[in-house]
């Protein structure tokens, strides 16, 4: 007996072979998607060498399997759903193409890194069109979590962690002598480190957040809410966790929860908050819909009767995409030949008229690689408060050895000298307006302050963002990428308006003849 089948869907086989035609329309898409890689090469090694050197992002290598498996999982849609190249989508890839040109310029290493990842997502909406790519949209959108983001919120969850453990461990009636984001008890001595911010329960709980809220409901509110939560439990749990184990420590004199304990403890508390969290957000788990070829034949879209798209669109589109995404890295080789400096950097005649006298501290900043470095006590005739001066100069500035990055700084965890507190303060240098950093350093020399601002290209900011736009700015010139930055430092004693007398004098006397220094090595 023959039967017909319903109209629109006569002669369908979705279990039928591909065609030469679908073989290679996937070879095509394949070909788009895997050109950012090999045109952004750089930055791909620079997101698996951060994934090889910190824990904290370790969860990396994870994410493009996992994306690959959910992509799996709705493989049905590629029957529902035909390919259409969709032109928009190169403008798309444009914008992002500039933005990680700007951020190259910059020396912005996330902002490189999400605009390379952001343009995996891209090159699919440009090949497979709004339908089919907006079906796969948050596997291809979960790619992004394998940028390692999350370092600019370690010194905010440094203090909240420090502002929670203080009062709950005063709370419990406990007294406590605090010094910045070190604190005592009566049975010893605790500090809160970028080990203790929490910043890696944060990272993975958002991970693990958002694919869980992904697999779990199907209403975007639920999921919505679930990626909040996951967000607000791991920064509350890990105030606890820092409560306890201080408490812990303090119960047992000092001897159960440090060192390793102390990590142990830290990582089965979040773990047993992890699967808490999961557990209570099963109880509103939605159930997964039938899959595609498990739907009644009328409530299926299926590609029947649909005219497939012309092996020369796909083509067209390919070479478009491949075109748009060169146009970038090609650039920046230009331009880095362009800006290349290989003349070695001299500082001199930095300051003049004022006798130069013993170091008042130990300390140095830490700066990594700098191509020059000027390092100088003075002392003002008129006054008895030194002054020292640091001056790290950059020049053909890389990942690893740049003026602005995260791993400059005054201080690191494991220095005898940390900071108290810091602020923004308006001064003059050579009678311009600049607002510099100050901070308040203590060891064991005492406490001292410490002025600090950037020179890039004859400007003067101690704002990081402003700075990599000042340098983005000179390399788009072709005025090269060098920077210095400038610290000034002087003991507190009993007064700190003695010690900014003391750096205001310098600035007002030497000002100029720094600003002539950073210049003349700029230019020659």
């Amino acid at each position: 007996m023959h039967v017909t089948p319903p109209s629109g869907i006569a002669g369908a086989n979705l279990d039928a072979a591909p065609t030469p035609l679908a073989r290679s329309s996937a070879m095509l898409i394949a070909l788009a998607l895997l050109a950012p890689f090999f045109l952004y090469l750089g930055t791909a090694e620079s997101l698996v060498a951060i994934w090889n050197s910190s824990e904290t992002f370790a969860h990396g290598y994870a994410i493009l399997p996992i994306s690959l498996w959910l992509i799996w999982r709705r493989r049905d849609v590629f029957d529902a759903i035909p390919a259409r190249p969709w032109a928009p989508a190169l403008l798309l890839l444009a914008v992002l193409g500039a933005g990680w040109l700007l951020a190259r310029m910059g020396e912005v290493q996330v902002v490189m890194q999400y605009a390379f990842v952001a343009m995996f997502p891209i090159v699919a909406l440009a090949m497979l069109g709004p339908r089919l790519a907006g079906a796969l949209a948050f596997p291809l959108l979960f790619l992004l979590l394998a940028v390692p983001f999350g370092e600019v919120f370690v010194a905010p969850l440094i203090n909240l962690t420090a502002d929670f453990t203080v009062w709950a461990v005063q709370a419990t009636g406990i007294p406590v002598l605090r010094n910045g984001t070190r604190f005592e008890l009566p049975t010893g001595s605790w500090s809160v480190v970028e080990a203790c911010s929490g910043v890696r329960y944060l990272i993975s709980s958002v991970t693990l957040g958002c694919l869980y809220a992904y697999l779990t409901y199907q209403s975007t509110k639920k999921r919505l809410l679930f990626v909040v939560v996951s967000i607000i439990v791991p920064i509350i749990a890990n105030g606890l966790r820092a409560y306890m184990i201080v408490m812990i420590g303090h119960l047992s004199g000092m001897e159960l929860a440090t060192g390793v304990d102390h990590l142990i403890y830290g990582w089965v508390f979040f773990g047993l908050v992890m699967l808490l969290m999961f557990w209570i957000g099963s109880f509103w788990r939605d159930d997964d819909p039938l899959p595609a070829a498990e739907l009644p034949v009328a409530a299926r879209t299926r590609r029947d009767g649909v005219p497939p798209v012309s092996m020369a669109r796909m083509a067209a589109m390919c070479a478009a995409v491949v075109a748009v995404a060169a146009l970038w890295p090609g650039f920046a080789r230009y331009n880095d030949a362009a800006n290349l400096n290989p003349q070695p950097v001299q500082l001199t005649n930095v300051a003049v008229g004022w006798p130069q006298v013993a170091p008042f501290t130990g300390w140095t900043p830490r700066w990594v690689a700098p191509d020059a470095a000027y390092r100088a006590t003075f002392r003002n005739p008129d006054a008895a408060a030194p002054v020292s001066l640091d001056i790290m100069y950059y020049r053909n500035q890389r990942n690893g050895k740049a003026l602005i990055s995260s791993v400059n700084t005054l201080a690191t965890s494991d220095d005898a000298w940390h900071a108290l507190g810091g602020s923004a303060r308006s001064e003059t240098i050579d009678g311009k307006p600049v607002t510099l950093r100050e901070t308040r350093m203590t060891g064991p020399d005492g406490q001292f302050l410490v002025w600090q601002w950037m020179s890039i290209d004859g400007h003067l900011t101690s704002n990081n963002y402003v700075g990599k736009l000042l340098q983005a700015q000179a390399k788009l010139r072709f005025r090269g990428d060098d920077g210095a930055v400038v610290l000034l430092s002087a003991p507190v004693g009993d007064n700190p308006d003695a010690a900014r007398a003391a750096l205001r004098a310098f600035m007002t006397v030497q000002g100029q003849a720094i600003e002539r220094a950073i210049e003349h090595a700029r230019t020659h």
